[in-house]
């Protein structure tokens, strides 16, 4: 890279406000256009810490103002000059660190968004200040990127969950993980080598898969506070797939310091997103209290926590009801974590006391948790 191409690069970084430092950085036209459209979203941060928003025009005139871009002509400019990771990056970055919230207040401006991750988790936040009119677009693009994420999951979720090998069954579906190694030897065997000890396999054989009849109880209870806000996304769309699941019955139980079961809505996560209400205070002593309740086999029934562990309410009570529960032979699962990344931050000792009262702990990407539901249930 030549020197002048690296003034350039550093104009780009830096913004506006590097430009009479770095007055040998010459951009061209479409990157002027570049730096405007950063500028809109990226000097709000630098006039939060004192420094003006020069508005003067600047080369061309006053059209390379970003006070003059509209939010729905950013979001134009950001799709004509960056590619969609750039643009959906630029877009977090908005909604969550620099409180752009005129991207949500306008129907118009939330169909022009990219439907992601960080934008749902944006709306969810969002909805419960919303007016009618905007509340009803808000759940047509949770909708939408809900839909996304439940067709990436379904078929790997439900692979774990509804197969294993049928062993008097043969398939024609070629996997290792359904090999019958004793069958392929016996159908090959006329192809013994004695010189070289081998068998040539000829014929492959494979088990089929069978349908698992599950009769059990999983009960998803789930901590609404903000910090929880993936989670609860992955929980709601774990508890819609576990519902199509034959002879599985599925609670949903989300809770701060009030408990809403939603067990009602579970085969529908957009409803139970939009019925989530984040912030408050956690009792998780009282919603566990309320599982207890729900359970009428407990050697047949999964509890699983969705939560940071912070405890609000009584930690004797919850360490109690998780010993009665433990002890009826439910199994017990505390989730510090349910997402894509399965990075949990929560309380470490918390954690631990409830591990010693006998619920497993862990944080899980949703495939790794329908794998240790199968491996329960199997």
């Amino acid at each position: 890279m030549s020197g002048e191409d690296a003034l350039r690069r550093w104009r780009l970084v830096l913004g506006r406000y590097a430009e009479r430092a770095l007055p040998g950085a010459a951009l061209s036209n479409e990157e002027r256009r570049a730096d405007r459209a950063l500028d809109h979203l990226y000097a709000r941060e630098m006039e939060r810490r004192g420094l003006r928003r020069d508005t003067r025009p600047r080369g061309g005139g006053g059209t390379l103002d970003p006070s003059a871009l509209t939010t729905l002509g950013w979001l134009g400019e950001l799709r004509a000059l960056f590619p969609q990771s750039v643009c959906e990056t630029i877009q977090a970055h908005a909604l969550t660190n620099l409180g752009m919230q005129d991207l949500l207040d306008d129907p118009a401006v939330l169909d022009a968004l990219e439907p992601n991750q960080d934008l749902l988790k944006a709306l969810i936040a969002f909805k419960g200040g919303a007016d009618p009119a905007l509340r009803a677009k808000i759940r047509e693009v949770t909708r939408r990127i809900v839909e996304d994420i439940v067709a990436r999951l379904r078929p790997r979720v439900e692979a774990a969950l509804t197969g294993r090998p049928d062993r008097f069954r043969r398939s024609t579906i070629k996997s290792m993980q359904s090999f019958d190694w004793r069958a392929t030897i016996r159908e090959n065997l006329a192809t013994w080598d004695a010189e070289r000890a081998t068998i040539t396999a000829e014929k492959l054989r494979f088990h089929a898969r069978r349908r698992r009849t599950l009769p059990w109880t999983i009960i998803l209870c789930v901590d609404q506070s903000g910090s929880m806000l993936s989670s609860t996304i992955y929980a709601a769309v774990m508890a819609s797939i576990l519902a199509g699941l034959p002879a599985v019955d599925i609670r949903l139980i989300v809770f701060d310091t009030a408990i809403v079961d939603l067990s009602s809505e579970a085969h529908d996560p957009v409803e139970v997103l939009m019925a989530v209400q984040l912030g408050g205070g956690t009792d998780i002593a009282s919603a566990m209290e309320y599982a207890e309740g729900l359970i009428t086999q407990p050697s047949r029934t999964l509890f699983v926590l969705v939560s940071d562990f912070e405890e609000g309410g009584s930690v004797t009570r919850m360490l109690a009801a998780t010993r009665r529960m433990a002890s009826a032979r439910v199994t017990l699962m505390g989730l510090g974590a349910l997402s894509d990344e399965a990075a949990p931050l929560y309380d470490r000792a918390m954690a631990e006391r409830l591990a010693g009262c006998g619920m497993q702990v862990a944080a899980l990407t949703p495939e790794h948790f329908a794998e240790w539901i199968a491996g329960v249930i199997a």
